[in-house]
């Protein structure tokens, strides 16, 4: 095979290897659940899970602050809009991260609302305790 006929496919795997390693793993995740521990800890670990305790450690909730919130495929501005987030709704959020800086906050939150997408933590109030770091 020539260089010009195995380029594409090497650029096509090196890009589903970067997408695979860009992708958050949500095997396990309990989407279910409508109480996550807002500890962030293991406290029911004694429990079974079947039992019905509807906890996920790794889950945290937030309340939207704009009167519309673009929530986004990277914590940036520059990042292409997944949808669109009302004041007063509750997101799930997975973790947090350090991005651009909107109005003097550089936090961004990443959501697990049926779509992985980012939210400015500028506009989003957390309830309870504070997100983990991604």
């Amino acid at each position: 095979m020539s260089l010009r006929s195995r380029l594409p496919i090497a650029v096509a795997a090196c890009a589903l290897a970067v997408t695979a390693l860009a992708t958050p793993a949500v095997a396990g995740d309990e989407w279910g659940s409508d109480s996550p521990s807002a500890s962030g800890n293991h406290q029911n670990q004694g429990q079974s899970q079947s039992q019905g305790q509807g906890q996920h450690p790794r889950l945290y909730r937030g309340v939207v602050t704009a009167s519309s919130l673009a929530l986004r495929s990277a914590p940036n501005r520059g990042g292409q809009i997944i949808r669109w987030a009302e004041r007063g709704e509750v997101v799930s959020i997975f973790c947090r991260t350090n991005g651009q800086n909107i109005q003097g906050n550089r936090q961004w939150y990443l959501l697990t609302d049926g779509t992985w997408a980012w939210g400015s933590a500028r506009y989003i109030r957390t309830t309870g305790t504070t997100p983990r770091w991604c």
